[in-house]
């Protein structure tokens, strides 16, 4: 057999031991050699089919992110036309609400994986282990995040949130707490169908769920169809109810994919080993979620130390950045997919073309989306805000947006096909370096410390996001270079 040495020279011409060296750091595994060539690349080039599979996949998954997305912004902007304090109310009871339940979230992303390569492998007992234990967990993590909304007011005001908005936002919090359990439900029976590339089922549900969460908004904060005017409680409840029924209506709308999967439940599904080892792989996911999540809200609170007008022209930018960002989170999440159902049946060359097509794919739109925010900046944020002084800070900013969205996009989608790898411990760390050591404290500095102000705060939010761009490619390159194996959730024999 070759010598590291050896296989070194062959790919490259020349000897790439210091690169070897930082990679197996990198990966955390010090006494692993490497198993390819770390400037080789092609095994990542797509074909074509791997490019349509990943886009046909994508489409659907990024149409219903951006749905679950217009759920949340028809809550704000009719609870906007009841009043300023609702307004208020609404919006700070749901950034709580959520990063209550966002770690819950990403622990359900590891049915990416774990369902995915059950698919690919033709194990169709693997998926209905995979889909109990997921409903399990979901029981588990809807009473951790219930205990965490529980005291919501209390840590408003510790946080030092408006007095007058505190009482509101708690209430819109805590009536949100019986929707948790059918969110995370909703999940995992999403992921289910997602890894089987049944998405249908998924796209009516939350097509109707929309219409329903909107019908609800309106007779519930207006006091239409005979029930009395709610306001914020309104919108709590309308948001609960739709969440039920979004729920409810996945169920029915997947039963002939799920039937054959839980009229048997099997009681092996309550066995701790294989919970832990699937809470295992998708705790890092939450965990990752929750620093990216609790960093972007710190940048929020910093940027509303600088003024009204700063935050005002952040929040209008980040929107616009949030709203293109649903395209490569859909792809993530097919790239999870692809490179989960090739590993699963045992065809590493497809999953490493996969992960090339994925990252193709994110890279060129947001490339495109790039271009738009940085020759039209005054007329996107014009479609906010006809204030003169906002709509020049958020024509500052959103060029900003535009070089910071492609590094997003890029993580976004590393990150989708790292999970589809089972391979989410070592992306965790990433994102707590980054985000918090080196992006947290450049924030600071450039937007306090220099003259940049808000946009200094944004230019911190580019060198962040492309730390945990580049680590992540970086990753992606070692990890693909060696064996791929299909994840075992079971009993070790």
């Amino acid at each position: 057999m070759p010598s590291s040495r050896a296989k070194s020279r062959d790919c490259a011409g020349k000897s790439y031991r210091p690169t070897e060296y930082l990679l197996q750091w990198f990966a955390l595994e010090p006494n692993a050699p490497p198993t390819s060539c770390p400037l080789n690349l092609r095994p990542f080039i797509p074909r074509r089919d791997d490019l349509r599979r990943t886009l046909r996949l994508a489409a659907p998954v990024a149409f219903v992110q951006v749905g679950v997305m217009t759920m949340g912004v028809v809550d704000i902007m009719m609870v906007g036309h009841y009043s300023g304090v609702a307004l208020a109310a609404v919006a700070l009871g749901n950034l709580y609400f959520f990063g209550a339940i966002i770690f819950g979230w990403g622990v359900v992303m590891a049915l990416d994986p774990v369902i995915a390569q059950a698919v690919g492998a033709g194990d169709d007992l693997g998926v209905s282990r995979g889909l109990q234990r997921g409903l399990i967990l979901a029981v588990g993590l809807t009473i951790l995040a219930t205990a965490v909304v529980l005291p919501v007011e209390t840590i408003l005001r510790w946080l030092g949130q408006p007095p007058d908005v505190i009482p509101a936002a708690a209430l819109f919090a805590r009536i949100s707490i019986p929707g948790i359990f059918p969110l995370f439900a909703f999940l995992v029976l999403r992921q289910t169908l997602q890894a089987q590339h049944r998405m249908r089922p998924v796209v009516l549900t939350i097509i109707v769920a929309n219409l329903v969460n909107a019908g609800l908004d309106w007779a519930l904060i207006f006091g239409h169809l005979g029930f009395s005017r709610g306001g914020v409680g309104g919108a709590a409840w309308a948001t609960t109810f739709s969440r039920w029924f979004m729920g409810l209506t996945m169920l029915g709308a997947g039963w002939g994919v799920f039937r054959p999967h839980v009229r048997l439940f099997q009681f092996r599904g309550f066995q701790l080993a294989p919970l832990w080892r699937m809470l295992a792989l998708g705790g890092p996911v939450g965990i990752h979620l929750q620093i990216e999540y609790s960093a972007f809200a710190v940048v929020g609170l910093l940027m509303g130390w600088l003024g009204t007008e700063q935050l005002a022209g952040h929040q209008v930018a980040l929107n616009l950045a949030a709203l293109s960002f649903t395209v490569p989170l859909g792809i993530g999440a097919a790239a999870a997919v692809l490179v989960g159902n090739a590993i699963g049946r045992n065809d590493p060359a497809g999953a490493r073309r996969h992960a090339g097509a994925a990252l193709a794919g994110g890279a060129a739109f947001m490339t495109l989306s790039a271009l738009a925010f940085i020759t039209i900046p005054t007329q996107l944020a014009a479609l906010y805000t006809t204030q003169a002084g906002v709509l020049m800070m958020a024509a500052r900013l959103i060029p900003v947006a535009g070089i910071f969205q492609v590094f997003d996009g890029l993580q976004v989608v590393a990150g989708g096909v790292l999970r589809g790898a089972g391979d989410t411990r070592v992306p965790m760390v990433i994102g707590l370096v980054a985000f918090w050591i080196v992006m947290m404290p450049l924030c600071y500095f450039l937007g306090f410390h220099t003259s940049l102000g808000a946009v200094g705060l944004w230019y911190g939010l580019v060198v962040g996001l492309g730390a945990v761009a580049i680590l992540l490619l970086l990753r992606i390159h070692h990890r693909f270079g060696r064996d791929l194996q299909r994840l075992n959730l079971e009993e070790k024999t």
